[in-house]
């Protein structure tokens, strides 16, 4: 049973019980590196969802007076004043937060943009990403983006081979390290990576290659050969990799990581002391993620604690915030808006 509404001015910052998903490449570093307390599962777990409004999977709130709220039940009846302004063109909250654990590499897939999605039909959902990386075991890889020299008939050729991986752009995980996956874009996450996510609100994903894995029935997983070639844009080249910050320093800093997508904004948030920051004037909410170290979110006595790959939302409406690190040394957190 959820709680009763709040007037607007009692918003607060909300936290959200994740919708963990059981995936056949899942891994262990959610709950070794962020020591997550997992539910029993029989299969891996691969991802968090950590705020979503779908029809198969909704988040729901953790925290406070509108504890059991759905985020869809938050979006329609508090609507500018919860997402902001910039979100009223949507019928759902836009984004959807993960965490991904990849125990194993996940498959060679493609999303959608909005000219194929019009052509494919079928409910495609046009979907453009950002990957930040929290933790790497030793040789992980992120793959992603067309190699400047593949030709689009060696893509094709290559499909149903491991050398097909010489076609992609090929990266060394670093934490610390952004991606940003414009739709379109032939990627893969590597085995050992964990992982945040910022996407549109989107779940349409076309394996191209499943790297000759099966599933736990023993048979192969479908792959989408038709949609994922007409989805693949062969004309970008451009490296999506957005490095990380280097060193680090006695102050505050902050490192804008997606400014020019219109879908959303990141900033990457390097803390060793208090940082104030402004919803004003109510564009859009703001998503505070922990990435390293334990920080309070808000202001006054609507006060949030978050631990290490845990998020926030700031109602639009809020106003002024802190965060607080509560951890020695720099803290880093990542702050989403539209």
């Amino acid at each position: 049973m959820k709680n009763p509404a709040i007037d607007t001015s009692e918003l607060y910052p909300l936290k959200f019980n994740p919708v963990y998903m059981e995936r056949i490449w899942g891994g262990t570093l959610m709950s070794e590196h962020l020591n997550r307390q997992l539910p029993e599962h029989s299969d891996p777990i691969g991802e968090a969802w950590e705020l979503v409004d779908r029809d198969d999977a909704v988040s729901t709130v953790a925290n406070g007076a509108l504890e059991n709220w759905t985020l869809h039940e938050l979006f329609t009846h508090y609507g500018s004043a919860f997402a902001g302004q910039s979100a009223m063109r949507y019928e759902r909250f836009p984004l959807l937060v993960k965490l991904i654990d990849a125990g194993e590499r996940l498959s060679l897939q493609v999303h959608p943009d909005d000219n194929a999605c019009r052509e494919l039909g079928n409910g495609a959902e046009p979907k453009t990403e950002m990957w930040y990386i929290i933790a790497a075991r030793k040789g992980a890889k992120i793959l992603s983006g067309l190699n400047p020299r593949a030709t689009r008939l060696q893509i094709m050729e290559k499909l149903d081979s491991p050398e097909v991986e010489n076609l992609l752009q090929v990266y060394n995980s670093e934490p610390g390290d952004a991606y940003f996956i414009q739709s379109g874009t032939l990627h893969a996450i590597g085995a050992g990576n964990l992982i945040l996510e910022i996407q549109q609100n989107s779940d349409t994903t076309y394996r191209i290659s499943d790297w000759g894995r099966v599933g736990s029935d023993g048979k192969p997983r479908q792959l989408h050969r038709e949609e994922g070639l007409k989805s693949i844009c062969f004309t970008n080249r451009t490296s999506p990799r957005i490095p990380g910050v280097a060193g680090k320093a006695a102050f505050s800093r902050k490192f804008d990581i997606v400014t020019m997508c219109p879908y959303f904004k990141v900033t990457d948030l390097r803390l060793t002391s208090e940082w104030l920051d402004d919803t004003a004037p109510g564009n859009s909410f703001h998503l505070i993620s922990a990435v390293h170290g334990k920080i309070n979110v808000g202001l006054g006595e609507k006060i949030t604690t978050l631990l290490p790959g845990e998020s926030a939302l700031i109602p639009a409406c809020f106003g002024s915030y802190r965060i607080t690190p509560l951890d020695p040394g720099e803290t880093v957190a990542l702050k989403t808006t539209l």
